[in-house]
């Protein structure tokens, strides 16, 4: 039994961005249908999306060229940009736990580092789809693509430590580490491709880049993802804070 007379700290849980995930979840899901049904309807394609009869494209023969492609810029994109958020408040609770040692901040960026790699590994995905039907191979070593890659494996490698770590704090402590690491490369990600040109990843955030229709479809289906990676992280951080309310019971009890 508890002692009494003795103050029981348990970790909070239900606070009020809880209440507001539900209707970010459903704001972010009309939000993104909106986007999609917008590239496939409303938005044309760019210039120079059609080819003259059969063309060669990376090795594969193609006659139709950012067709399909094109739609699938209007998810890619947004869960890049997802990816990005999510990995920096991965960062900024790593630094508040750097400074504070708080329990709280750790598990604050270990999920923020989960919604990350859920995100990092639809941009992947999707990336992928795209480098097979724009340059017709699925893998190229293009520079964004090598730094988005290199990435996705500083992340996975953020997990990977916490689970070969056993002591708390220093688990705590090297994988706040690996995640500023892991938040140092999303400028070098977004950069790269101002910092070395390549004709196969354009810059697209600039003058002229995209049409009007584009950047509304764009910014809907962003926003709708980003409201999408909020309420999925609130559901998560609920559900970890609970856990350690009934851990921290059970010790309590075992008192």
């Amino acid at each position: 039994m508890a002692r009494e007379g003795r103050d029981v700290k348990l970790p909070e849980a239900g606070q009020w961005p809880d209440k507001a995930a539900p209707v970010a979840l459903i704001v972010g899901a009309v939000l993104t249908t909106v986007g999609f049904l917008m590239a496939f309807l409303t938005v044309p394609p760019v210039g120079g999306a059609a080819v003259n009869g059969v063309e060669l494209i990376g090795d594969a023969m193609v006659n139709q060229k950012m067709l399909l492609s094109q739609k699938i810029f209007y998810f890619h994109m947004p869960v890049a940009i997802t990816s990005f958020v999510a990995l920096a408040f991965g960062c900024y609770y790593s630094v508040r736990f750097l400074m504070t040692r708080a329990r709280r901040f750790d598990t604050c960026a270990r999920i923020a580092l989960e919604i990350a790699l859920l995100f990092v590994a639809m941009t992947m995905i999707t990336g992928e789809m795209w480098t097979r039907f724009e340059w017709g191979v699925w893998w190229s070593w293009e520079p964004r693509l090598t730094t988005y890659l290199v990435l996705m494996l500083i992340v996975i490698a953020y997990f990977v430590l916490r689970g070969s770590v056993d002591e708390p704090e220093r688990r705590a402590t090297f994988s706040a580490v690996v995640a500023i690491i892991a938040f140092i490369d999303v400028p070098i990600c977004f950069m790269i491709t101002r910092l070395i040109p390549s004709s196969i990843h354009p810059v697209v955030l600039r003058e002229g880049g995209m049409s009007p229709e584009m950047g509304l479809c764009v910014g809907l289906v962003a926003l709708g993802m980003l409201c999408i990676a909020f309420a999925l992280y609130r559901a998560r951080f609920r559900q970890v804070r609970l856990t350690e309310r009934v851990e921290a019971l059970k010790e309590e009890l075992g008192d």
